[in-house]
């Protein structure tokens, strides 16, 4: 799950960012993304919020982030009504612009003591050099992509949290939200 849940997050927030529900860039690689087992769209979207809970707990700062449910996406090129994916894209902006310009290298050493592995980190290849990081949590079956837009007004960090691919359980259907 390592760096195919951690590419998978590097490609779809830029994705995202276009069209919400967009399928992953690089269709070669649908059948690549790792299983996160079997569950509902609705178990498996409160596992996601709960992820997202606790990376906002690790920022360990002050502020605002908008209150944006989880969505539901297709799974690569998989049966689109027996798999799917959960993401949450979320933003935060802190009390004080100022507080954000050491939080990416604290959230780098904090991820990996609750489980996430870094394996991404530095700037992106935007003319505002925004620094990223990806990090996969396989026991969670997550992973998450945060991006420092520090030269936005106000200053902000960007999360996406993707999942592998869920199946639905039998004589259920996906919900779509």
């Amino acid at each position: 799950m390592k760096t195919k849940l951690g590419a998978l997050a590097l490609t779809l927030p830029t994705a995202l960012g276009i069209l919400v529900g967009c399928r992953v860039a690089n269709a070669e690689n649908h059948d690549d993304i790792p299983s996160s087992g079997v569950s509902t769209s609705s178990d498996a979207a409160e596992d996601a919020k709960k992820t997202s809970s606790e990376l906002y707990n690790l920022i360990g700062l002050k502020g605002k982030a908008p209150d944006t449910g989880p969505g539901v996406k297709e799974c690569g090129m998989k049966d689109p009504d027996r798999y799917f994916q959960i993401f949450h894209s979320w933003s935060f902006r802190p009390t004080s612009p100022e507080q954000l310009e050491d939080v990416m290298d604290q959230l780098k050493s904090k991820l990996p003591k609750h489980g996430w592995e870094v394996v991404a980190y530095g700037p992106d290849s935007s003319r505002n050099k925004n620094l990223g990081l990806t990090a996969d949590n396989d026991a969670k079956k997550f992973s998450v992509n945060i991006i420092y837009q520090a030269k936005d007004n106000p200053p902000n960090l960007n999360f996406f949290v993707v999942s592998g691919c869920y199946l639905v359980p039998d004589g259920q259907k996906i919900e779509q939200f």
